[in-house]
C-alpha cells in the first residue's frame, strides 16, 4: 500500500512538480467564495479548483465567475439542489485527477507557503493519508478545532457539559476534544483528527477507506473520516507551519438550526457507527438522548441567531 507514496517521494524529490487538486463546496458563501478560489488559482502548485455549488441562491457563483472564470484552473458544478457537503465533495473527488486533495471550505483563504508546508508533511511520511493546518481567524487568533481528539462518548459529554474548562485542571479525568488549550508547536506531530475546513488528502489513501461518508448531510464528516483513516492504518498530521485564515460559519450563518440539528444528527451517526455496538442498550440510549437533550438546550440560541437576521 505504502509503495506509490514511497514512489510520489523520489519523484519530488527528482524535481517533478506535483500538482493538488482543490475541493471547495459552497452554498451562500457569499463574497468569500471569490476570495477563497482566487487564493486557490494563485498558488502555483495547484492543479485544478473544484467548486461544487450546492444550489446557493446569493449569487456568489455568478460573482466568483466574473472575477475568476478566465482561469484555466477553475472547474465547477452546480447541483439543483443542496445535497450536502459529503456529497458535493465526492462529486469533486471523482472530477479530479491529481493525486492529492486538498478539501477548502468557502470561507478560508489559501496561500502558497501553507499548501507547500502540507504537502511537504504528507511527502516526508509515506503512512499519512491527511495534514490539516493551524486555522485562524482573521484577526490572527488560532481557532479551536483545527486539531482534535476522538469524540468518544465521555469526551463529548465533557465538552457539551461545559466540564472542558476544567480539563487544564484533570486532564485525565476530564478530557477535551478540541486540543486548543496545548501548545500549537513548532514541528508536525500525529493527531486524532483535523478540521474539514481544510485538510490535504493523499489519493491512495482514500482508495483505500472509501471516500467520504454521504450519510452525514453536514458536519461529523471530517471526524468519520479521520476515524477511518486511523482505523486503516493512516495517520492523520497536524502542521503547525501551514497557517490558513478562516472566517468560520459563514455558509451556515443563514441556517442555524438547521446546521444544528444537521450537526447533532451527525454525532448520533458517529456514536452508532464507532462505539454503540461496544455498549449495552441503556447506555446506547442514554448517548443518543443525551446528544438530542444537547440540541434542545441549544435550540434558543439557534433561533435567537436566526431572529438577529
Amino acid at each position: 500500500m505504502r509503495q506509490s507514496a514511497c514512489a510520489i517521494t523520489g519523484q519530488l524529490a527528482k524535481g517533478l512538480c506535483l500538482k493538488v487538486g482543490i475541493i471547495i463546496v459552497n452554498y451562500n458563501a457569499g463574497p468569500a467564495l471569490c476570495r477563497a478560489v482566487q487564493s486557490s488559482i494563485a498558488c502555483g502548485r495547484v492543479g485544478s479548483v473544484q467548486v461544487v455549488d450546492n444550489a446557493s441562491g446569493d449569487g456568489s457563483i455568478a460573482a466568483m465567475q466574473a472575477v475568476c472564470g478566465s482561469s484555466e484552473k477553475l472547474k465547477i458544478v452546480v447541483n439543483t439542489e443542496n445535497r450536502g457537503f459529503s456529497v458535493a465533495c465526492n462529486q469533486a473527488l471523482a472530477a479530479l485527477s491529481e493525486p492529492f486533495l486538498l478539501y477548502l471550505n468557502p470561507d478560508c483563504v489559501l496561500t502558497a507557503p501553507a499548501l507547500e508546508a502540507l504537502l511537504e508533511a504528507l511527502l516526508a511520511d509515506s503512512a499519512a493519508a491527511m495534514a490539516g493546518p493551524v486555522l485562524r481567524y482573521p484577526d490572527g487568533r488560532v481557532q479551536a478545532g483545527g486539531r482534535r481528539a476522538t469524540p468518544t462518548p465521555w469526551r463529548s459529554f465533557v465538552r457539551a457539559s461545559g466540564l472542558y474548562r476544567l480539563s487544564r485542571v484533570f486532564p485525565r479525568l476530564l478530557p477535551d476534544i478540541v486540543l486548543s488549550q496545548e501548545s500549537v508547536g513548532e514541528s508536525v506531530s500525529e493527531v486524532d483528527a483535523i478540521s474539514g475546513a481544510c485538510m490535504l488528502v493523499r489519493r491512495e489513501a482514500i482508495q483505500s477507506v472509501g471516500a467520504l461518508d454521504e450519510a452525514y448531510f453536514l458536519h461529523c464528516e471530517d471526524l468519520d473520516w479521520c476515524m477511518r483513516f486511523r482505523l486503516a492504518g493512516w495517520k492523520i498530521l497536524f502542521v503547525p507551519q501551514a497557517s490558513v485564515t478562516h472566517e468560520k460559519g459563514v455558509c451556515s450563518v443563514s441556517r442555524p438550526v438547521f446546521v444544528a440539528w444537521h450537526k447533532h444528527h451527525g454525532m448520533v451517526r458517529f456514536y452508532r457507527k464507532f462505539y454503540a455496538a461496544r455498549h449495552a442498550w441503556p447506555l446506547r440510549a442514554f448517548v443518543t438522548l443525551g446528544v438530542w437533550a444537547h440540541f434542545v438546550v441549544k435550540l434558543p440560541l439557534a433561533v435567537f441567531r436566526l431572529g438577529q437576521k
